[in-house]
């Protein structure tokens, strides 16, 4: 089929690199314009600009598809693009427009559905193909498929996993599409959720909060926008910035120590138990194991947690 993919984050490439392999006619590809980045600030391209210019692919950037000019096209397939598509775009192709979304719909409609499920306690996730609608993640379910969660998985392992498995399910997609045999079915709008759009600050940890809830949200915010820590002694004195990748809740050690504080076995104290740090990421350096972190660095009992 002749293909118009509208894409601009990483999660949207395996697809489109899918797409090529399956030797899909790709008649444009829709980003965003080049953003700064960085600490240089340093215009960039999309992850998606970026593998079509390496693949040859008609790259068309843009701030406003609503604006361009489409070519004739079987069908437009979106993943996290970024603009609101007028409907008079969404059905310019013949079969119309096709979504991939990272949950199972209805649940967790939004900006970081791969983050909240890991935030909520869900043990299983998926991918929706969705009609493109106006409403927010709202069109009729074409397919969907699930994968379970793993105990310490991160949000940014899941993420590549889901991007993997939404390939395969988009390329089934269309071949039911081109046969004719896909049941479109709505969404139960009394089961819909919200999986809103984060910031730096939903990455503040509170350590009187419960341990189970704590790990969450070490591991279903990295690496964006990622729990940073300052780590101090009993005097106050700042020996490192780290970011916390994994980590998991423990049983505590009682009242002896303040939420926040690392015990005697190495755990930090919260609101009930303990949250055992498992993986963590100094500044400027790769994520490594505590242990290894350990060998070189202080990590005493009584040093205290606090968030940045």
């Amino acid at each position: 089929m002749k293909i118009i993919f509208t894409g601009s984050g990483e999660f949207g490439v395996p697809t489109l690199a899918a797409l090529l392999e399956a030797r899909q006619e790709i008649v444009a590809v829709y980003t965003q314009p080049d953003r700064p980045a960085g600490r240089g600030r340093k215009l960039t391209p999309t992850p998606v600009a970026q593998f079509a210019g390496k693949n040859s692919l008609p790259l068309m950037p843009t701030a406003n598809i609503n604006a361009e000019h489409l070519p004739p096209a079987d069908l437009m397939i979106v993943i996290a693009f970024g603009q609101k598509i007028a409907p008079t775009v969404v059905d310019h192709p013949r079969l119309g427009s096709v979504n991939l979304h990272a949950s199972l719909l209805p649940k967790f409609r939004g900006a970081a559905p791969i983050n909240w499920a890991i935030l909520r306690g869900e043990t299983e996730t998926g991918n929706s193909i969705i009609r493109l609608a106006q409403k927010m993640d709202a069109g009729s379910i074409l397919a969907q498929s699930s994968l379970p969660i793993a105990e310490l998985e991160t949000a940014g392992e899941l993420h590549d996993r889901l991007a993997a498995d939404g390939a395969r399910l988009m390329l089934g997609t269309i071949e039911d599409l081109q046969a004719g045999r896909v049941t479109e079915i709505a969404q139960e709008e009394s089961r819909a959720t919200l999986a809103s759009k984060l910031s730096r600050q939903s990455a503040v940890i509170d350590w009187n909060s419960p341990a189970a809830e704590i790990s969450r949200k070490i591991r279903g915010l990295y690496p964006w926008p990622g729990c940073r820590v300052r780590m101090l002694d009993a005097s106050g004195v700042e020996h490192a910035r780290l970011t916390l990748v994994r980590a998991r809740a423990v049983d505590g050690e009682g009242p002896r120590w303040h939420p926040g504080e690392i015990s005697s076995h190495g755990a930090v104290a919260c609101a009930d138990h303990a949250v055992e740090l498992i993986e963590i990421q100094p500044d400027d350096k790769r994520a490594m194991a505590l242990s290894d972190y350990r060998r070189g660095n202080p990590w005493m009992p009584g040093m205290k947690l606090e968030s940045i």
